[in-house]
């Protein structure tokens, strides 16, 4: 790539009169040797099952394999036809949407990671929320993906989008600047109001643990991504209104790596603290494996016998 900071991206969009979109599409061509039509029909696909992601939660509960969570997306949904959001009605289908893939997800349905599993649901709701409200048309969209894939590229590689190593900061954080970013743009913000955007976004999100109870992508996982759509729709209208990050973006990038690193492992998606490790979250771990437990003793129990 040809930037590997976010100032450099937009020096590079001012210098060859591009989009962060537009420049990352050129980039990805280089770096892969694909034609243009086929690099932007593989984003296409991916936006395609984004989507699908969206309407499946939303017409239908989706249960975990669990048991522990699912149906929330339906109800919010629902939720908007019955009464007025405080939240109005925009922001709140977006944080439907975003339940709505990280549902599917925890179901075991068919995902993009952006850029994890765990935070999936962040730019769907916001893209496909926009695409509704907006009239846009699904070009324009994948184009936003490229915008929110530069941005991605530059936060993986100066401080991490893992749950594992940099608590949920890492995932939900870095989705919500990506989803803020891109969004801007898509809504005509320059180069640099998408990168304000972003940072905007990430110091929302600084030190943020990973904590999921019983070790599974679910609780709270699902909740942060509908909490992470809406923040991304804030950054955005900030940024767009001409609010700046103080802080330059990439420089937060470098704090969110900071604070990443001193966080305790027990915050680090090991469920060995914070919510997991609550009364309730310790009972649900116990429940859980309790279960598991009995149905692998009857299993063995069934094997000998026969």
């Amino acid at each position: 790539m040809k930037f590997s900071t976010l100032k450099d991206i937009i020096a590079c969009c001012e210098k060859d009169q591009v989009t962060i979109g537009q420049l990352m599409l050129q980039e990805q061509i280089k770096e892969t040797g694909k034609s243009r039509e086929e690099t932007f029909r593989q984003m296409a696909d991916y936006y395609g099952i984004m989507k699908e992601a969206v309407h499946r939660g939303i017409h239908e509960p989706v249960p975990s394999k669990s048991g522990l969570t699912g149906g929330d997306a339906v109800r919010v949904h629902e939720y908007l036809s019955t009464g007025v959001p405080a939240l109005g009605t925009d922001a709140c289908t977006a944080l439907a949407y975003a339940l709505s893939v990280s549902e599917v997800n925890a179901s075991m349905g068919r995902i993009v990671a952006t850029p994890t599993a765990g935070s999936c649901g962040i730019i769907p709701g916001v893209f496909v929320s926009a695409q509704q409200r907006f009239g846009w048309d699904d070009e324009h969209l994948v184009m936003g993906l490229f915008s929110a894939g530069a941005i991605g590229y530059v936060i993986a590689n100066n401080s991490f989008i893992s749950g594992a190593e940099g608590g949920c900061q890492a995932e939900v954080g870095s989705a919500i600047g990506m989803a803020a970013g891109a969004l801007t743009e898509l809504r005509g913000g320059t180069p640099e109001q998408a990168v304000h955007a972003v940072g905007l976004a990430l110091k929302n999100s600084l030190g943020l643990i990973c904590d999921p109870v019983g070790g599974l992508v679910e609780i709270p996982c699902i909740v942060r991504n509908g909490f992470g759509a809406v923040t991304a729709l804030a950054a955005s209208d900030m940024a767009l209104a001409g609010v700046r990050s103080v802080i330059p973006s990439d420089e937060v990038i470098d704090v969110m790596l900071e604070v990443g690193t001193a966080m305790p492992a027990k915050h680090r998606e090991t469920a060995k603290g914070g919510l997991a490790q609550t009364p309730t979250g310790k009972k649900i771990l116990k429940d859980l494996y309790g279960k598991e437990g009995k149905k692998l003793r009857e299993k063995g129990a069934k094997g000998k016998g026969e």
